[in-house]
């Protein structure tokens, strides 16, 4: 898969909360055309004390939610611990696992946020930008103000920061805690929020989000185990 990979990443948190503030503005929280989505990928991203990044993408048929493909990339990172700025952790890597797949999906759903975020530009809004392909964000907890939905399977509220809605919180169980959509890039918030409910069969996750978030879990004790990183 292609992605416009950036010739360097900021070096500083001030660097990089200026790249927020630049890019956030083309965002398109919007379906350019009707949506058609035949395969969705799940990224997920981790990291462990000492600096290893790994990142996982997984690729479903959107219908039987059959794995279609998987992705996934080490790397390191020496970027600062710094909220709203944890993207800038894991962007190398991911795009790295992204560059890994033979297919381009037509939908990716991230274990972040997108624009409920304090610059309004978070990691699913970036992972957009850079492939060019709609985005949404999916976090099990929320940045904002919320109130609690009403208990049913669908019920969703808003979120909002600064008085401004920048998501939504929705209930894929009954009367379990809802998780936390928001808008990364080329899509609007009923389709993706529709996509998270197709995607919620049996969990309170999407499917994406679980079958990469365990592999990266495989990754990092892969990594403690054997006390080294081998890049994919």
């Amino acid at each position: 898969m292609k992605v416009a990979k950036p010739d360097a990443w900021p070096a500083d948190p001030e660097a990089a909360a200026a790249l927020q503030d630049q890019l956030r503005t083309r965002v398109i929280a919007d379906n350019p055309r009707p949506p058609r989505f035949r395969t969705v990928a799940g990224l997920d991203s981790a990291y462990d004390d000492d600096g290893n990044v790994v990142a996982a993408v997984v690729v479903l048929d959107i219908t039987t939610l059959e794995t279609v493909e998987i992705a996934t990339a080490r790397g390191a990172t020496d970027f600062p611990y710094v909220p709203g700025l944890l993207a800038f952790r894991e962007l190398p890597t991911t795009l790295d696992a992204l560059e890994n797949l033979t297919v381009t999906p037509d939908l990716l759903i991230c274990d972040s946020q997108g624009l409920a975020h304090p610059r309004r530009f978070g990691f699913a809004c970036h992972i957009g930008l850079l492939t060019g392909v709609p985005t949404f964000g999916v976090a099990k907890n929320a940045w904002g103000e919320f109130e609690q939905p009403a208990p049913a399977r669908g019920s969703s509220s808003v979120i909002t920061l600064d008085g401004e809605p920048v998501g939504r919180a929705l209930r894929t169980r009954t009367d379990v805690k809802p998780v936390f959509v928001s808008v990364g890039h080329l899509i609007d918030l009923d389709t993706a929020c529709a996509q998270v409910l197709a995607l919620t069969p049996e969990f309170r996750q999407p499917e994406t989000t679980r079958r990469a978030d365990r592999l990266c879990r495989d990754l990092l004790r892969e990594i403690a185990a054997t006390g080294t990183v081998s890049p994919d």
